[in-house]
């Protein structure tokens, strides 16, 4: 009875394979005639019992299966893509560790084949913003080419064009896993039939040149992206709230590239966000000594001083911004303003001395109303300046209808009030 169960087990073991097979087989006929649908219905059918298979079976049945998930994908369905790689590499796996390879050679066309749909298909995923699914499908085609790691650089850049920044970090991380540099020489030249300008590698453009057909060879030196990648990846850190990691990517990033102004800048902004205003400072000046004509960074500077109560400070700052860029007009507004909060910063000592009936306390007042009044007649020349730049700047126009009232100058106030209802 023992034996005889051990037959019928074979027996189904045998019929189970041969069911298996002629499921493969069907699926190679439906595939050479163009039913990819049906391809895939007849693998499905065999999946199941596919490990205990032998190599052989295992190889033809990723074999088409990767060219009918390919196939799939080529015709519209962006989810066959992965299955199609997967079976592809696992055939080419299995073939390498058998030392057998029947289909490697044809599966590796299908791949170049594959790579090139995948990165047709993520450019149109991005121009139509889609943004998740054209990094997944640049990594993808990485994954099937290794060698062409700019994929896996565009994966990471359609993932924080996105604001996917968990995927971006995944990329970015290995980006710097196999020391990506992004730089190099793109070697060009002019086709001499077409007049097109084509990139090409340096031997072959060489060549051309020499043959004629082509002219006007060029080198382009293209810069490493290694300090971008950093960059992003702190900019992400911020993003995520993890500002250790952000300030460790700044350091490391800095380190290589000392004289990266827009560097110094995001590490600045970043020790601004968590409150130290000493270091952004200083960081900001390290930065205008680096690019001393960005009137942005004087201002900014300009800024922080006014922030920590230094005057003479910020005043030196917004004026180095308006040297610059003379109608930058935060910069003239805040430049006034410095004048303004120094006059109304004198009011509660003259208030304290107006009760007052002592001689010297009276002169004190005076004395303190003309340098408030002084204050405050240079906050409106440096605004009456601006507005010689600036005619009908509402910011401007307000302030400084405000510091006339206050100066009690009531022809300059309706003058003022008569430009801004205009």
């Amino acid at each position: 009875m023992k034996t005889k169960i051990l037959l019928l087990a074979a027996m189904t073991f045998t019929l189970a394979g041969f069911s298996q097979k002629a499921e493969i087989k069907a699926a190679d006929k439906a595939l050479k005639g163009g039913d990819a649908m049906a391809a895939k219905s007849s693998l499905e059918s065999a999946a199941s019992l596919i490990e205990a298979a032998d190599d052989k079976t295992k190889g033809l049945y990723y074999f088409l299966r990767g060219k009918t998930y390919a196939d799939l994908a080529k015709k519209g369905d962006a989810t066959a893509f992965s299955d199609a790689a997967t079976s592809f590499n696992k055939l080419i796996d299995l073939e390498a560790t058998t030392g057998k390879a029947k289909y490697t050679d044809e599966a590796n066309q299908h791949v170049a084949s594959l790579v090139a749909d995948l990165v047709n298909a993520a450019v149109e995923d991005n121009n139509n913003n889609k943004y998740k699914e054209a990094g997944e499908k640049l990594y993808m085609g990485y994954k099937l080419s290794p060698k062409d790691t700019s994929y896996l650089y565009y994966a990471s850049s359609s993932a924080v064009n996105g604001g996917h920044y968990e995927d971006a970090l995944k990329y970015y991380d290995e980006l710097k896993e196999i020391g990506y540099d992004g730089g190099g020489v793109k070697y060009t030249a002019l086709n001499v039939a077409s007049g097109e300008r084509e990139e090409m590698d340096q031997n072959q453009r060489d060549l051309y040149v020499k043959a004629g057909t082509h002219s006007d060879p060029l080198d382009e030196k293209i810069p490493s992206k290694k300090a971008e990648i950093v960059k992003n990846m702190a900019l992400i850190y911020s993003q995520l709230g993890q500002d250790d990691k952000a300030m460790e990517a700044y350091k490391i990033a800095r380190a290589d590239n000392p004289g990266d102004v827009n560097l110094i800048l995001n590490e600045a902004n970043l020790h601004y966000k968590l409150g130290d205003k000493d270091k952004f400072k200083v960081l900001m000046a390290e930065a205008a000594d680096l690019a001393p004509e960005n009137a942005d960074l004087h201002y900014n500077i300009g800024v922080i001083n006014m922030e920590q109560g230094l005057i003479e400070e910020a005043r030196a700052s917004y004026k180095k911004a308006l040297e610059i860029k003379p109608d930058y007009v935060n910069a003239q507004l805040n430049l006034s303003t410095t004048y303004v909060n120094e006059g109304n910063g004198l009011i509660d000592e003259m208030n304290e001395l107006s009760t007052s009936r002592k001689r010297a306390d009276l002169d004190k007042y005076d004395e303190l109303k003309q340098k408030k009044d002084d204050l405050f007649l240079v906050a409106a020349s440096v605004l009456e300046d601006a507005l010689k730049v600036s005619a009908d700047n509402q910011a401007i126009l307000n302030q400084l209808k405000n510091i006339y009232g206050a100066l009690g100058d009531n022809d300059n106030f309706m003058r003022i009030k008569g430009l801004l209802e205009e």
